[in-house]
């Protein structure tokens, strides 16, 4: 055989007569395959010689009873150069139930002649029976078919030590998993041929598969969920790239994290932050537990502690200043209908008559401190809660609503919202901390706080996020959920992106405005789940079996990122500074607040000037220690 007839496949082999490069030389003509053809070409029974590369071709003989999704994944990704066919034939499904119905007829008459002996009972017959009766059902139903699936591999080196070496490596990832191969002894030039992208399959050494498992022989499997700027959100788990995002870049800018508590979905989230911060982005945060305080201290930020002792106060009745497409009218309108709301969560619900009642006592209410649809709201004095409160005794009907509204006025909640609002924005990171309201007056903080925000970011346009932690609280009424979602719907319109945290999947889910939150959401983070809520979120986010035990089996910090259609394993990774900054570990916070103490202690006293000189090197180690924790 001369040395091109392998990659002339224009005629039949026996047909093709040797050209040498004299005659190619002679006629003056050159075509592709001349110049993509080697040098040389040696067959031998165990591998092809091509030039200075050899080449050596397995075929799979035997699979095993189940194939994992991604069990060939080891080897797509293996750092060696090599070739991969895969040949599917489809096979008629009446021909092969045909073929069934004598094979399950062959077994239980096994299963038959060894009961009528008086045999043990064989295991691997009873478990073929029932493979092949489902099997048979599957194919009957037309929820599965039948391929003869050819699956060859050829590998390259310099040498033959090198080839038996790469050998080696893919048998042991293959017959780890039970899938073995052989060489294409006396049959190299065929598996070259096949493994050549012409599509033939001239080893024709197939194994019959059904759909499912021969979907997990897809090769593009591995894939980076990257974008080319953005920050770092984590790992790849599947083959350790970076997950970069940005997230104002996407369709929306909101976000979704779901976790069981302990599983790292606040650590991710102030990881987030961290590194959002770096990109002239502000960040603002609801945070219900106090978790946000310290990062806020370090990054030089703003921390307001929501309580009803605080020295922080917001006034529900402040009026934001019109936006340039907006009108007096309709912020007054808004923000009449948002104090409804409020009033509905604060006093248990109203009627539809109490609804109009308070209502109509809003607008007087803004009418006795002079201020219309036609006033400037940058120079108004806005009403209290005790002007609203005495509007509403002197209405009809509404003596008592106004007794419900006293506790907040006079009561012991007095000095929760009836203040003049003392709360100042203007710096890149803002914590707001309910952790030390009472739980019965969180849903009331949060719809005073989001809607103090959002007018706060209506006013002014810029980048920012917009951190709702525990967001299962706002769920609990459908005012503040409401509003959660409107937050969603109209945050691209003033460049601010959502981020939705809870830890509580089934309340948050159960609520009407849950799932369009998640849908409308263009990244989604899942992480460690509990067994009782895994087939809700396996429901909402469509994911497979295997998908779903990663979720119960992953460790801190590890999980799904969904960004758009595409998703991947990740696991999350900080630095040590950062883990130093956002850490919620109570060893870890201890231990930083010792540094701390101890850092106090060896100040020197001012009275006494040797004192300065006593202990040098203790006060650097522990000025050593504190810088560690907040560099």
């Amino acid at each position: 055989m001369g040395i091109f007839d392998i990659f002339r496949t224009k005629k039949p082999t026996a047909e093709i007569s040797p050209i040498l490069p004299q005659e190619i030389y002679e006629a003056g003509t050159l075509e592709l395959r001349d110049i993509i053809a080697p040098s040389a070409l040696k067959v031998t029974p165990r591998e092809l010689n091509l030039g200075d590369k050899i080449l050596r071709t397995f075929f799979v003989i035997s699979y095993p009873r189940f194939l994992a999704e991604s069990w060939f994944a080891p080897i797509i990704n293996l750092d060696k150069v090599f070739d991969i066919s895969i040949f599917i034939h489809p096979i008629e499904t009446a021909k092969i139930l045909r073929q069934f119905q004598k094979k399950v007829a062959e077994v239980q008459s096994q299963i038959h002649m060894k009961e009528e002996k008086g045999l043990v009972r064989d295991p691997v017959l009873d478990t073929a029976y029932q493979d092949l009766e489902q099997l048979r059902d599957d194919l009957q139903q037309a929820q599965q078919k039948m391929f003869d699936v050819g699956l060859y591999i050829s590998v390259y080196g310099g040498t033959e030590n090198e080839l038996d070496k790469i050998e080696s490596e893919i048998r042991s990832i293959l017959e780890s998993k039970l899938v073995y191969v052989k060489p294409a002894l006396f049959q190299q030039e065929q598996g070259f041929r096949s493994i050549m992208p012409i599509a033939q399959d001239e080893l024709a050494v197939h194994s019959k598969l059904n759909s499912s498992p021969l979907s997990s022989l897809f090769p593009f499997i591995s894939f980076d969920l990257t974008s080319d700027k953005g920050i770092l959100y984590g790992i790849n788990r599947h083959n350790s790239s970076l997950v970069l995002f940005d997230r104002f870049s996407l369709e929306n800018y909101n976000s979704i994290t779901f976790a069981k508590s302990g599983s790292g979905k606040s650590y991710a989230t102030k990881l987030e932050i961290l590194r959002t911060l770096m990109f002239d982005t502000e960040v603002i945060v609801i945070d219900p537990e106090r978790e946000y305080e310290y990062m806020a201290e370090a990054t030089g930020g703003r921390y307001f502690n929501i309580s009803l002792n605080s020295d922080n106060h917001i006034n529900p009745f402040d009026l934001p200043i019109p936006a340039p497409d907006e009108s007096p009218v309709s912020v007054l309108r808004s923000n009449i209908i948002n104090l409804v709301g409020l009033f509905r969560i604060m006093m248990g619900g109203l009627t539809p008559e109490e609804d109009a009642i308070v209502d109509r006592a809003i607008t007087e209410t803004y009418a006795l401190k002079d201020i219309t649809a036609d006033s400037d709201f940058s120079s108004v004095d806005p009403p209290l809660l005790s002007d609203f409160e005495l509007v509403l005794s002197g209405m009809e009907g509404g003596e008592s609503l106004a007794q419900k509204l006293s506790k907040y006025t006079r009561g012991t909640w007095a000095g929760f919202i009836n203040r003049p609002t003392n709360v100042d924005i203007n710096k890149k990171f803002i914590v707001f901390s309910l952790r030390d309201m009472e739980d019965e007056l969180k849903p009331v903080a949060m719809y005073i706080v989001t809607h103090f925000i959002w007018n706060a970011i209506r006013k002014n346009i810029r980048r920012r996020l917009l951190v709702i932690d525990e967001a299962w609280w706002m769920m609990k009424s459908e005012d503040t959920a409401s509003f959660l979602y409107s937050l969603a719907k109209r945050g691209r319109k003033y460049f601010l992106g959502l981020a939705t945290i809870t830890q509580d999947v089934d309340d948050f889910l159960k609520s009407p405005y849950g799932l369009p939150i998640v849908t409308n959401s263009s990244i989604q983070i899942l992480l460690k789940q509990s067994p009782t809520s895994i087939d809700k979120l396996q429901q909402t986010f469509n994911l497979t079996d295997e998908e779903k035990y990663l979720l119960l089996e992953s460790d801190v910090g590890e999980g799904i990122f969904f960004a758009g259609l595409k998703h991947v394993a990740i696991k999350i990774i900080a630095s040590y500074t950062e883990d130093q900054i956002i850490t919620s570990d109570p060893s870890q916070l201890l231990a930083i607040q010792k540094a701390k103490q101890e850092l106090l202690q060896a100040e020197p006293d001012p009275s006494r000037p040797s004192e300065a000189m006593e202990e040098p090197s203790h006060k650097e180690e522990t000025k050593a220690q504190l810088n560690a924790g907040k560099s």
